[in-house]
């Protein structure tokens, strides 16, 4: 039995039978357990499973559907198997009134209490009273050091116009971070659970962004998040962010979508 099968059945006093890798796991490994009784359970292996724990905890509060917590030690994060199989395609207006649960909750400032990462790249979260203030430093700036030299400058250049292009205090909505497509299970036309957080308070629309990158909602989607106007204007400043994420993590075949992006922020 492999040392997470061992953890885990103690963490459950259950008996494990087998465990299935999930793909899926860029960054971080996911299991499928099957238990004795015929129930099964995912098993994550991440350094931010208290972390994690605590942000689903959140999102749970808010009355989104997140899955169960099971148990957390040290690295391992047990959640109940939630029912998946069905299309985002024909979910996105139920999509839309979970996201206003989740955006209904209100901090006092952007940010959060911790730092987080994507693999090798660390979320930072320091807090702060002015959301373009939290933006340009928190998730452009930070990237400069780590990208060549005329991506680096554009990416200044636009953090300098932040002032001018971003509303200064949007209501600091708890966000999931990382919403697209494989972290939305949906079964029935239903979402049955949002997954794989990395939350934090900002603009509303930050999540948005962030889904559009790999999905593309309809205009009913957008139509049912009620946005405030100009929204459009601002969605290649917020998707700057994660697809400097993934230039870092994933190399150069990103490179030209963040130029495109950049254009599209207009620097």
């Amino acid at each position: 039995m492999s040392f997470t099968r061992t953890r885990a059945a103690q963490l459950l006093s259950r008996k494990i039978l087998r465990a299935e890798p999930l793909s899926g796991g860029d960054l971080s490994a996911v299991k499928r357990l099957f238990i004795a009784d015929g129930e099964t359970v995912i098993a994550k292996e991440t350094v931010f499973a208290d972390a994690e724990a605590a942000m689903l905890r959140a999102l749970g509060r808010t009355g989104a559907p997140v899955p169960q917590i099971l148990g957390v030690e040290r690295d391992l994060l047990l959640l109940s198997d939630m029912p998946t199989g069905g299309k985002l395609s024909r979910s996105w207006v139920h999509l839309a009134e979970i996201l206003d649960q989740v955006h209904g909750m209100l901090g006092e400032s952007y940010g959060w209490v911790h730092d987080y990462a994507f693999g090798t790249v660390k979320i930072v979260n320091n807090r702060a009273d002015a959301w373009p203030a939290f933006w340009a430093a928190n998730r452009l700036r930070c990237h400069i050091p780590f990208v060549d030299r005329h991506v680096g400058e554009r990416v200044a250049a636009l953090a300098d116009r932040l002032d001018d292009l971003l509303p200064a205090r949007p209501a600091a909505s708890l966000l999931h971070g990382d919403l697209w497509g494989g972290n939305i299970l949906v079964a029935n036309d239903h979402v049955t659970a949002l997954i794989d957080p990395a939350c934090y308070h900002g603009d509303r629309e930050v999540d948005l962004a962030m889904l559009s990158l790999f999905d593309r909602p309809p205009a009913v989607f957008y139509e049912a998040c009620g946005l405030a106007p100009g929204w459009e204007k601002r969605q290649a400043i917020y998707r700057l962010w994660p697809l400097l994420v993934h230039l870092r993590l994933f190399g150069d075949g990103y490179r030209q979508t963040v130029l495109e992006t950049l254009n599209a922020a207009g620097v």
